[in-house]
């Protein structure tokens, strides 16, 4: 089955050897999204919320170039340096998703790229 690479400028460029998406078929693979702006490709300035805020505006900006919206995630993936953050997660994510939400995992980890504390990929089935 052939596949089709998701670029746009709206997110960061890829900072290692992989694409911001991948779709095949009505499937679309986003890659892990870290609060890069993506202008600067520097870390957001402020607190976690302004991390998580840039995670989910990074990973919309993808879906939206892969032709689909936060409708259409059937699996996110948390990835949280400190599992302490994970209620501010489901409190934003209220904010950019709405029911029925996607499938969800979150996972605390040691470190991510560039010293980040949230990472985040996921998803999409589109019609």
């Amino acid at each position: 089955m052939p596949r089709e690479i998701i670029a746009t400028p709206h997110a960061p460029v890829a900072i290692g050897t992989y694409s911001q998406a991948v779709r095949v078929g009505n499937s679309v693979y986003l890659s892990g999204q870290i609060p890069l702006d993506p202008a600067t490709m520097e870390l957001v300035a402020g607190d976690m919320e302004a991390q998580i805020r840039r995670v989910f505006d990074n990973l919309l900006a993808v879906a939206q170039a892969a032709g689909g919206s936060f409708a259409d995630v059937v699996k996110l993936t948390v990835f949280l340096t400190d599992l302490g953050h994970f209620a501010l997660v489901n409190q934003i994510m209220a904010d950019y998703f709405q029911p029925p939400y996607p499938a969800r995992a979150a996972i605390g980890v040691a470190a991510l790229p560039k010293g980040a504390q949230v990472e985040m990929d996921a998803i999409l089935a589109l019609a």
